[in-house]
């Protein structure tokens, strides 16, 4: 055990956030710290790391354990390079290699050279143990896995975007190598192929980590364990987050069915008591107060926590789309450069279809581009016969905000009275006064409620999403899963949440910068099918130039074989037009012998024709 939490607690202005915390760390232990937001997660983090202060329970800490805390603001430096903003993590390592140094240009002079001997193999096999061998190649490591590409290690980090600053301060922590590491919401900021090598690594990070994270798919990837912090008390799981979800449901119910079945019997049992009190006659007195001392020592089952408020939500269609709702056809765009080219995919009513790709690669393009926002530099998008669109951002631009919440939706749909735009602010947990803050003042998980809100009422049949999950807490995620998996309608959405893509996709278009890859089903099944893909790649690009050339002759001889098989195919489907159109003629018709001959050449020919097309498909495949 390196670390552990006993009844830990912390009040904010009289409030109790954080009731009853416990729970112990071990050597190798990787804990996912989940719960609503609001509950206490990153105050945890804070406590544990020394940055915030707690008011009565214990934390006991090994002496030997060192912690390391990425939180999700952190300052850095403005004046270093992105390189040696991770090469400061090596001071002492860098201080040891330069007396080395110095010492090896006093060998040279020979005095003291017992001492100097002494002092530069101890320095040696320090240097040696803590990676003086490999620390430049564990930054190039770090830098290229968290996205950072060679040309930009020189850029300073005053220049930084906030997400590429955070990146920073992650890779500095990996590299540090704390025996604990403390990481809030660690995926911020990242694309699925950074977050894919994070995963990697911290799967195989030597100590214990804990987690704060929304990011269910990277949760099951790296932890063992889940701790989960709810009406300030925290509860233990050592699952994975899929096996959390189950036992919990299970657990509350069982939980719900004892306090209900318990209350059931008190009631019993005090209406008997009521009853006999009644009569008023001494034996019934007496047998009523033989009753009230069994129910004082009957077990009394305390009511499970209320079920934290999520928002409730359902998107119905107006009207039902055509089949074909969306084409795009060798779709182009360029600003000053060429972003992407050659996109090409369908979108079919009633699909659920995941927009993919690294970050800056025109996702977001895509859908203005969709939308009417921005013009294409090439290609067409053909929408299908009732289509209605609606569009949830991101960035939340659709909301004005000097309004209000109510003044947001009353502007929006005039037609609703003020019972209805309360009622339907009340589905996503404004109620009250609530629903007259500012937009100005909202989080950006309250925002993104009320861009769902504008889109639930718009009754769209074609849903455009552009990372919806982003601000949500997991539970109102699984809310929304639920209602876009009931969604009558067509979704086509970008998401970095594997998960959610998991748990919606029907279909995974992954973008390129010169073309797109479709893949069928959910990021499960395109992760298999780009694995296949990359093996027969690597196949492909092992094979010897004889082969190659084989291949390329075989290829050949195939498509010839296919051509000559077509040309068969038409001949064959001619002929059988003409001996159909002759047994329509009334001399053959009315001669027996000749109407039996035709009819067999017939059969044969048709015999003939399916077999042709079996084996045009067979080598099409």
């Amino acid at each position: 055990m390196i670390l552990a939490c006993s009844s830990l607690k912390k009040s904010f202005q009289g409030n109790e956030l954080l009731k009853d915390i416990t729970f112990k760390i071990e050597e190798h232990d990787k804990i996912a710290i989940i719960g609503v937001n609001g509950a206490g997660k990153t105050t945890l983090l804070r406590i544990l790391c020394d940055e915030e202060s707690y008011d009565s329970g214990d934390i006991f800490k090994t002496k030997e354990t060192s912690i390391g805390y990425l939180s999700q603001h952190n300052t850095i430096d403005p004046t270093l390079t992105i390189y040696d903003a991770l090469l400061e993590v090596f001071k002492p390592l860098l201080k040891k290699e330069k007396r080395m140094r110095e010492l090896e240009t006093l060998m040279s002079s020979g005095t003291h050279l017992d001492d100097i001997m002494k002092e530069y193999d101890q320095l040696s096999f320090e240097f040696e143990r803590d990676g003086g061998y490999s620390y430049q190649s564990q930054i190039k490591g770090v830098l290229k896995g968290l996205g950072f590409h060679k040309d930009t290690w020189d850029m300073t980090l005053g220049i930084l975007s906030g997400g590429q600053k955070t990146r920073i301060s992650l890779g500095r922590l990996l590299l540090l190598k704390p025996s604990l590491l403390l990481l809030d919401e660690p995926t911020n900021h990242l694309d699925v192929e950074s977050i894919e090598w994070l995963e990697n690594y911290l799967k195989n990070y030597p100590h214990a980590i804990i987690m704060v994270s929304h990011d269910r798919y990277f949760i099951d990837q790296v932890t063992n364990q889940i701790i989960e912090i709810e009406n300030g008390k925290s509860v233990t799981y050592k699952c994975s987050y899929e096996q959390y979800a189950q036992i919990k449901k299970h657990n509350r119910d069982v939980a719900l069915k004892h306090y209900i079945d318990n209350q059931k019997e008190i009631k019993r049992m005090q209406e008997s008591i009521d009853l006999l009190k009644s009569f008023n006659r001494e034996k019934q007195v007496k047998r009523a107060e033989s009753k009230e001392k069994a129910l004082e020592k009957m077990e009394k089952v305390e009511k499970p926590d209320a079920l934290p408020q999520s928002i409730r939500i359902q998107f119905q269609p107006l009207i039902e789309s055509g089949y074909d709702v969306l084409k795009v056809k060798d779709l182009s765009m360029a600003f000053e450069q060429p972003l992407f080219k050659n996109i090409n995919f369908e979108v079919k009513r009633q699909e659920r279809v995941a927009l993919i790709g690294p970050n800056g690669i025109g996702k977001t393009t895509l859908f203005h581009i969709l939308l009417g926002h921005l013009i294409q530099q090439s290609g067409k998008i053909k929408l299908g016969s009732r289509v209605m669109m609606g569009y949830y951002d991101q960035e939340h631009t659709s909301l004005s905000f000097n309004k209000t919440i109510f003044q947001e939706i009353s502007d929006t749909y005039p037609q609703m009275n003020n019972t209805q735009i309360r009622s339907a602010c009340a589905s996503f947990l404004f109620k009250g006064e609530d629903v007259f803050k500012s937009i100005n003042m909202l989080s950006g998980g309250e925002r993104g409620r009320v861009v769902l809100m504008k889109l639930l009422l718009g009754q769209s049949n074609f849903l455009i999403l552009d990372e919806p999950t982003n601000h949500l807490d997991i539970e109102s995620k699984e809310v929304l899963e639920d209602a876009l998996l009931s969604f009558q309608g067509t979704i086509l959405f970008i998401s970095h949440d594997r998960y959610f893509i998991n748990k919606l996709a029907t279909k995974v278009v992954e973008m390129r910068k010169d073309n797109a890859f479709i893949y069928q089903g959910n990021y499960n099944d395109y992760l298999e099918k780009r694995s296949e893909d990359q093996v027969e790649d690597e196949k492909v690009k092992n094979l010897s130039y004889q082969e190659k050339k084989k291949n390329k002759a075989e290829i050949r001889k195939q498509q010839n074989q296919i051509k000559k098989i077509e040309k068969e195919i038409s001949e064959k489907e001619k002929l059988i037009d003409e001996y159909n159109q002759l047994i329509q003629c009334e001399d053959v018709f009315n001669d027996y012998q000749k109407y039996n001959e035709i009819t067999q050449q017939l059969d044969t020919i048709n015999q003939q024709l399916e077999e042709l097309l079996i084996l045009w498909e067979q080598l099409q495949e």
